[in-house]
């Protein structure tokens, strides 16, 4: 079976797949029309609905490439969790995408989360994967049908030659991990997400100067603009330290304020301001089959409004510089051990902002014959009810 990248590519946003998504073209027209929607009446409700439920691109190619080893890939151990793997792909090609760089025809994964749904909806967990991390590259089918060799190599590698199939099976050897569904999301899609609430509020330790990233912003709170908030997430010599674990950190952070736009603006509860923010999003995503329409999207996101903010938490996986390299990661372990296991039985993590990054545990007592009872790790993270502010 082949899919529309040609035979087990998966996803890729300079494919058929992201390149052909239509894009938002009326919100205030259509604000009256998703009331309609919403109560289940009228045949402009039913016309927004086959709108939206038309943006999503389905990654059949990644499905059909996923089937070919379903025998190696890990079995989920609890009922009811949810594991999606989010994919930021770095392609110019694509409406606007091109002004970001040079379009060399090949992409990669710019940023990779994976997002852990506990069983009931108590919680949210999302990890980053370091893009420079090194892993071991399954064997994977190239979009034009070519099979590669398994491979050491860098984690965007496996985006990069096989598409999301190819990265899920990594991510999957890599961590043990079934991964339930994906989606991959390009520039203009995080762009449109921003804009469709209006903008997000970072705090900004200090002033914003980078040419290369169009961004001149001032100390203190600031409200960014899609463009801006790409600018900021994306880039690394003008903040921090420059390293991409800095970055990742500070990708964390934004997402944790965008969940905190959308809660307390009541956004999930208003079709006036939800369909500019379901159009924007619908728009953007090539998904799995099973994610690829609204009943699907719906079917996995309605529990997650009842997460409290403090239990909606963000980490990067326990890392540190590959031996043989400083500009690469490797895992540190067993902490990262530790960090799957927790995920793969649903239990409880836990971050905190002033952990280390080994996420080591610590010793809470002793036992009945004297010997350290350890506590539950802590990972460096932080929390979507956080203030970057404090």
């Amino acid at each position: 079976m082949s899919g529309p990248l040609g035979p087990g590519a998966g996803a890729t946003a300079q494919g058929a797949g992201l390149a052909r998504r239509r894009r938002r073209r009326w919100v205030r027209g259509g604000a009256g029309a998703v009331a309609a929607l919403l109560v289940g009446t009228g045949v402009a409700g039913w016309m927004v609905y086959m709108k939206l439920d038309g943006n999503i691109t389905p990654d059949e190619a990644a499905a059909a490439e996923l089937a070919r080893y379903a025998k190696e890939r890990p079995t989920a151990l609890v009922k009811g969790a949810r594991n999606i793997l989010l994919i930021g792909s770095d392609s110019r090609s694509g409406d606007g995408n091109r002004k970001y760089g040079r379009d060399s025809g090949t992409e990669r994964s710019d940023t990779t989360i994976l997002l852990h749904l506990a069983a009931g909806r108590r919680s949210a967990t999302a990890v980053s994967l370091p893009r420079d991390l090194m892993v071991d590259v399954p064997s994977c089918r190239r979009p034009g049908g070519k099979q590669t060799e398994p491979m050491f190599a860098m984690f965007n590698y496996a985006f990069q030659t096989g598409g999301s199939a190819c990265t899920i099976r990594t991510v999957e050897k890599l961590t043990g991990i079934r991964i339930d569904h994906h989606v991959v999301v390009d520039f203009s899609g995080f762009k449109e997400m921003v804009d469709a609430v209006d903008g997000v509020e970072v705090c900004l330790k200090e002033p914003i100067r980078d040419k290369d990233a169009r961004l001149r912003l001032p100390a203190g709170r600031v409200t960014l603009d899609g463009e801006q908030a790409l600018g900021y997430v994306r880039v690394r010599k003008s903040l921090g330290n420059g390293s991409d674990t800095d970055r990742m950190e500070r990708q964390q952070r934004f997402l944790g304020a965008l969940v905190n736009k959308v809660q307390s603006n009541d956004v999930l509860l208003n079709p006036v301001k939800l369909y500019p923010v379901l159009d924007a999003a619908t728009s953007s995503l090539t998904t799995d089959p099973d994610l690829a329409s609204l009943r699907g999207l719906y079917q996995l996101v309605r529990g997650l409004r009842d997460i409290p903010t403090e239990r909606v938490q963000f980490l990067t996986v326990p890392r540190e510089s590959y031996i043989y390299n400083a500009n690469r990661d490797q895992l540190v372990e067993p902490e990262a051990e530790k960090l799957f296991e927790l995920l793969r039985k649903d239990a409880p993590v836990n971050v905190s902002r002033t952990a280390s990054n080994s996420g080591s545990a610590q010793s809470s007592g002793y036992g009945a014959y004297g010997s350290p009872t350890p506590s539950p790790p802590v990972f460096r993270g932080n929390t979507a009810a956080e203030d970057s502010c404090t």
